[in-house]
Order: structure tokens, then C-alpha cells, then sequence
């Protein structure tokens, strides 16, 4: 699955990790994730993410 990347502070969103901490269980794809989720590091919205390129 796509990882992506915050485009403020980098953070790398893995869909084998998930977001736990978020309520995101391992195993979800990020076109999966509800639009309300933020960046756990900085709290930018999934608008602010791109497609980590691998």
C-alpha cells in the first residue's frame, strides 16, 4: 500500500503501522482514512499530504 507524507513536517503515514493513536487500525489504505483525521504530529488535514514517492 501508498505511504504519504506530510507536506508541513514530513511525517510519513504507513498503512501497515495505521495511526493507533488516532483511531486508524493497521492495515488501512490513507484513501480509507475519514477526511476529519489530522497529521498526529503538527494536526494539518489529509489535504496536506502527498504520495511518498519509493
Amino acid at each position: 500500500m501508498q505511504k504519504y507524507k506530510c507536506d508541513i513536517c514530513d511525517h510519513i503515514y504507513d498503512p501497515a503501522e495505521g495511526d493507533p493513536d488516532g483511531g486508524i487500525a493497521p492495515g488501512t489504505a490513507f484513501e480509507d482514512i475519514p477526511d476529519d483525521w489530522v497529521c498526529p504530529m503538527c494536526g494539518v488535514g489529509k489535504d496536506s499530504f502527498s504520495p511518498l514517492e519509493e
